[in-house]
């Protein structure tokens, strides 16, 4: 069985909660969402696994998940990028935000999430329990994709590529 790590509006930590049962009562929850750029400044996306308990089959972030109980949302960023996309490499934090989003089986996402970007041009080896495919891609070309078919997509990565693309625009 899986906890996650409820949080208050400062993340500051007030207990646990079995992973589904927050997803079921929506309680607010730490989280992390990892953004990975190549050389090429092209975006490293994955598609979650179909069995995925919600967003199965959508385009999202590089990684994304839950800190457990006593871990440091960095510590758990970099462990659940070796789980899931077989790949290491320098993650720094850059933003936080809060989002809530319900879905149709019933389930609802409410976390605190906590941004990292790096840099790779490793290709990752994916974990099938966790990852259908994924692929790196322009930024100009997502904007375009995300323009025509946006359902295509997790909600956390929409809410979150906003503020990439400003940290990015600010950057250079």
């Amino acid at each position: 069985m899986e906890f996650v790590v409820l949080v208050d509006e400062q993340d500051n930590a007030i207990g646990t909660m079995e992973k589904q049962q927050a997803h079921v009562e929506g309680v607010l929850h730490r989280a992390f969402s990892i953004f990975i750029f190549n050389s090429e400044k092209e975006l490293l996306l994955q598609k979650r696994a179909s069995s995925k308990y919600h967003c199965g089959g959508l385009w999202t972030n590089s990684c994304c998940s839950h800190p457990r109980e006593n871990e440091s949302v960095l510590d758990a960023a970099n462990r659940r990028l070796q789980e899931e996309m077989g790949m290491q490499c320098l993650l720094m934090p850059i933003f936080t935000f809060v989002y809530r989003a319900e879905f149709e089986n019933g389930l609802t996402e409410h976390e605190f999430d906590h941004v990292f970007f790096g840099a790779s041009n490793q290709m990752p080896s994916i974990n099938l329990e966790e990852v259908e495919d994924y692929r790196f891609v322009g930024m100009e070309e997502l904007q375009l994709e995300i323009k025509k078919s946006p359902q295509n997509f997790t909600p956390w990565f929409l809410i979150a590529l906003d503020r990439v693309n400003e940290f990015n625009a600010l950057q250079s």
